[in-house]
């Protein structure tokens, strides 16, 4: 609740900042000439800005597990020998953790993992058959403690915080270069009321640019997070169990989860190292051997 609480203030402050810039630059002043109601402006960003990534986290559970065809395992009737094991190793990683023990799921599917969740007490830890059938049960531990470092450290809701302040700028900044590209089309003529075409194209293509600046900032902060989500697991079980795992990970075949879970995944995609979820493999058994 604290972060969802952190999520709605910075929501608040994000609006009350943007409004006194633009009062001392002049700019709600320039844009009330042309028709355009500030006020209404900021509140529709923050609401499509932090109302879509909000809707996105509270749902997390549910699109990842149809995402993947995650099955959770119920934790009265195990299928097996593995399953019951996965849920005690999760069950005392929890405890260690700090959280409570958050669902269990199984997919098929190339070695990878992830964690998401609204809340780190209602979180959800799933793992594929690949990961399962390729790696040892100390190295899935290992994993296992990477993912539930993630959930004790709130990422999930962090990474919705910075997404919605992102997004409510992207928005709002796309929709000021859309007016003033198209006054600057119109001569400037404050007697103009209504958008033209300049506004439309301006607004398309200034979103593509900011979007793609605001997904190189998200990319940045996930990186962060993997190295911190790598040293809880080291803490959990020690450094030499999640270097093992990173080795045994680098050396197999993982396979990108969908767009909407890869920054959840334990391995990223194969992106330009400006946009990538994950930082490489060799730079996270780097930091590991420092921490070591």
């Amino acid at each position: 609740m604290k972060r969802v609480f952190l999520l709605i203030m910075t929501n608040i402050a994000i609006m009350v900042v943007l409004s006194i810039v633009c009062t001392i630059l002049g700019v709600d002043r320039w844009m009330t000439g042309y028709g355009l109601n500030m006020g209404a402006l900021l509140a529709m960003s923050a609401v499509l800005g932090f109302g879509g990534s909000f809707i996105s986290l509270l749902l997390s559970k549910f699109i990842a597990k149809h995402a993947v065809g995650a099955q959770v395992i119920d934790p009265a009737a195990p299928g097996g020998e593995t399953e019951r094991w996965l849920l005690l190793t999760v069950e005392r990683l929890a405890r260690e953790a700090g959280v409570d023990t958050p669902e269990v799921a199984i997919y098929a599917g190339e070695p990878n993992a992830f964690a998401t969740g609204a809340r780190r007490n209602a979180a959800l830890v799933a793992v594929s058959t690949g990961l399962l059938q390729g790696m040892s049960r100390n190295e899935v531990e290992a994993v296992l403690g990477h993912e539930m470092a993630h959930v004790a450290n709130g990422d999930m809701v962090t990474l919705t915080l910075i997404q919605g302040v992102l997004n409510t700028f992207v928005i709002f900044l796309s929709r000021v270069v859309g007016y003033i590209v198209d006054s600057a089309i119109s001569g400037n003529d404050s007697r103009r009321r209504g958008r033209g075409i300049g506004y439309t194209l301006a607004v398309f293509a200034s979103q593509i640019v900011f979007g793609i600046l605001a997904s190189a900032i998200v990319a940045w902060f996930s990186r962060r997070r993997e190295y911190r989500a790598d040293a809880g697991s080291a803490q959990y079980l020690g450094a030499q169990s999640m270097i093992a795992a990173l080795r045994r990970l680098g050396g197999m075949g993982t396979e990108p989860l969908p767009t909407s879970l890869q920054a959840a995944g334990i391995a990223g995609g194969k992106l330009s190292m400006l946009f990538a979820t994950h930082p490489s493999i060799e730079d996270r058994i780097a930091a590991l051997e420092r921490l070591r």
